[in-house]
């Protein structure tokens, strides 16, 4: 069991952050041009919308191994937060669009203003997490909760790490 989840990890690894393994890095958002803009936006789109909707679900249940009652219960509760995650999902792409089109002419204004839009998010999306391991722990136990918030923490770390360190530094 335990080699299995961390197999199932190393696959998540590579599956969301293939460029971090292969050393090969998302194009960096620069504001050259629009449609130069537009171009290096769109790897942050498909990362919030697509691999994630795609992948996540497979690897929670490779981990979580739900019987068909905590199934049940588990996944209304899951598309309810992931519904509600992509809200949160959509304002950091805002915040990124918006960074890249500040990016050749950041102010201070503008970056304090980015910087506490980013501590916002992070607030929000742990005050989702915690309002939703509290509505797992109520219907499935402490263990498959606290499973589901180890789970969630692990990938969303590993989505971070590959827009943050695809994003260049304010300077």
């Amino acid at each position: 069991m335990q080699s299995v989840k961390w197999i199932l990890a190393t696959a998540l690894a590579a599956a969301f952050a293939p460029n971090i393994l292969a050393q090969q890095p998302i194009p960096d958002i620069h504001p050259a041009a629009t449609e130069s803009q537009e171009t290096n936006i769109r790897p942050y789109v498909e990362l919030l919308h697509v691999d994630v909707k795609t992948n996540k679900r497979a690897i929670f249940s490779g981990i979580m191994q739900f019987n068909d009652l905590q199934a049940t219960k588990f996944w209304p509760i899951y598309n309810e937060y992931d519904s509600k995650l992509q809200k949160v999902n959509d304002q950091k792409l805002a915040g990124i669009q918006e960074y890249a089109k500040n990016f050749g002419s950041m102010t201070d204004e503008k970056a304090d203003e980015l910087a506490i839009l980013t501590l916002e998010l992070e607030n929000k999306r742990n005050d989702l997490k915690k309002t939703y391991y509290e509505k797992v722990r109520e219907q499935l136990g402490g263990i498959v909760a606290a499973r589901f918030l180890q789970i969630e923490n692990q990938l969303l770390m590993v989505i971070d790490l590959q827009i943050a360190a695809s994003l260049p530094i304010v300077e």
